[in-house]
């Protein structure tokens, strides 16, 4: 989760702490993340597959 958090701070996405825990902050970071790439992954703030190589790619 850390890795995850560090990747959307990378971005300018996630303000948060570095913590390692999924939470509000994180989930709205992906879902922002998912919306500006027009990624469908399953449900908004799901950090699922395609949304894992869109971000990590």
């Amino acid at each position: 989760m850390e890795k995850l958090q560090r990747l959307l701070a990378a971005q300018g996405l996630y303000r948060g702490r570095i913590n390692g825990r999924f939470d509000w902050r994180v989930e709205e970071a992906v879902s922002e993340f998912q919306y500006d790439r027009g990624i469908d992954d399953q449900e908004w703030g799901f950090y699922g597959p395609v949304t894992r190589k869109a971000l990590e790619g």
